[in-house]
């Protein structure tokens, strides 16, 4: 008996490893916005707007529209999104509310959004990335977010106490925040950084 007791003062509980992660990228989070001088403001909407210190030129709007999205499917409401988010979250140790990020900033939540590049579904995976993590449908809910979480953890592990270039690696490639030892001066990764550490610092919504 004491032996069991002294191997779980050891090893907190799963659901205990978890709330640790989640509040070191909160808190991480909170560091570098900080840090870059940006703070969440009170658009009704929760979008971020601070400008990011040094944008070159305003940020870049997703391609294809949202609203050429729309026409082929809805986006997924809380009641069908957040169980995968809640799954994929718990499976590879983040924040669901930065998945749910991501996804947002991504696709809208819409399922069947392609970019122009070839990117495929909710966490817009890349065909190499869908093939990588042996994705057999980009376009389902369930395998896309999966594949996506698996891929933002990698990124996350990769980057330890760096959330904005992780995210920055999610958006633009590992290669070029390597190079420039952070976010690159990309006016679409800018944007995309800010935006998902504006969605997580700032006021939760309702």
């Amino acid at each position: 008996m004491l032996i069991l007791l002294l191997l779980l003062a050891q090893d907190p509980p799963p659901t205990d490893r978890m709330a640790a992660s989640i509040q070191k990228q909160r808190e991480s989070a909170t560091r570098q916005m900080k840090a870059l001088g940006l703070h969440a403001d009170d658009a009704p909407d929760g979008f971020f707007t601070t400008p990011w210190p040094k944008p070159p030129s305003p940020p870049v709007p997703p391609a294809p529209s949202v609203a050429a999205w729309s026409q082929a499917c809805e986006p997924l409401g809380p009641g069908q999104l957040n169980p995968i988010v809640e799954t994929a979250a718990r499976r590879e140790q983040l924040s669901p509310d930065l998945l749910r990020a991501v996804i947002r900033q991504e696709s809208a939540g819409y399922p069947c959004a392609v970019s122009r590049q070839g990117a495929l579904g909710l966490m817009q995976l890349m065909p190499a990335t869908a093939r990588q993590f042996a994705v057999r449908d980009a376009l389902n809910p369930k395998q896309n977010v999966e594949a996506g979480a698996r891929l933002l953890r990698q990124l996350v592990d990769r980057y330890p106490g760096d959330l904005a270039s992780a995210l920055a690696a999610y958006n633009a490639g590992p290669t070029p925040v390597d190079q420039h030892g952070g976010v690159p001066p990309y006016a679409e990764t800018q944007n995309y950084v800010q935006q998902i550490l504006g969605w997580l610092t700032g006021p939760a919504e309702q």
